[in-house]
């Protein structure tokens, strides 16, 4: 089965004349319309798409990326207000509504918000400003110098709120802030302490041996602009890895085995998938 809001690695089912029906588990298919379809698309072959709703209410399937899917946090910008409430600007034709039931203050076009995006009890995608209730309370998985993706949520008195992992909510002290970071932007981080009360303390540089921890992020961010997918692995001549990455075959098999263990990547004879 497909996820709607988020991205699916789905098979081809079969052409038309309008696209190229995905399977969605279910024995109906997802269409990926004639203009998104790659040249070398085969029937059988596993594509990796994002899966909305269309202005019919209607499962469609896009090779693009957003800028956040369902389960996450962003920082995304108001386009438009009308009678029914906001619609933010988060990369795609179709723009992602927020409610006005879902707005903690009321929004004017022009405006950057910190939304979570979720599926309402109609099926249909949205954004809420009122994001506490989505953040995890009881970090148990994460440990000191664990490597973490960080997005600036805002500046405070004792220095920057981050959301973590998409997951929970962290603090860079002032004295840690040794770059400047923009609000909205993923950045990579290390846990500098977990607190016996949950809360999460930051940092930007890496404990130890960081550059195997700089190179697992260098490796997911060149997958998400290459559409999920790198044609390297850990059988990859070393040549061919240190061309693309600058780095030994043996840091680069490092790297790729952190972000398996979190899940962030699937691998195969091919090379290398994105989860997320």
């Amino acid at each position: 089965m497909f996820e709607l809001g988020k991205r699916n690695l789905l098979k081809v089912l079969r052409e038309s004349p309008y696209g190229l029906y995905l399977d969605a588990g279910d024995g109906t298919g997802i269409l990926l319309p004639n203009n998104e379809v790659p040249q070398d698309a085969n029937i059988g072959d596993r594509l990796r798409v994002f899966v909305y709703l269309d202005s019919e209410d209607q499962e469609i399937a896009t090779l693009q990326h957003p800028l956040a899917q369902v389960g996450e946090f962003a920082r995304l910008k108001v386009k438009e207000v009308n009678d029914i409430g906001a619609f933010l600007d988060w990369g795609l034709a179709k723009d992602l509504f927020l409610p006005y039931a879902e707005q903690r203050q009321p929004v004017r076009p022009g405006l950057w918000v910190n939304v979570y995006l979720y599926v309402d009890n109609s099926g249909r995608i949205a954004a809420t400003t009122k994001t506490d209730r989505y953040l995890e309370q009881n970090p148990t998985d994460l440990n000191v110098g664990d490597l973490v993706e960080l997005m600036p949520w805002r500046m405070t008195d004792l220095g920057m709120l981050c959301i973590v992992d998409h997951r929970y909510e962290g603090l860079i002290h002032r004295q840690d802030l040794t770059q400047h970071l923009k609000l909205g932007y993923r950045t990579p981080g290390y846990i500098k302490q977990v607190r016996i009360d949950g809360r999460i303390g930051l940092m930007l540089q890496a404990p130890g041996y960081g550059r195997v921890d700089g190179l697992a992020y260098l490796i997911l961010e060149d997958l998400r602009e290459n559409r999920g997918f790198v044609a390297l692995n850990d059988k990859s001549a070393p040549d061919a890895i240190n061309e693309r990455y600058g780095c030994s075959k043996k840091a680069f098999k490092m790297a790729i085995g952190q972000l398996l263990k979190k899940e962030k990547i699937d691998q195969d004879d091919k090379g290398l998938h994105l989860v997320e």
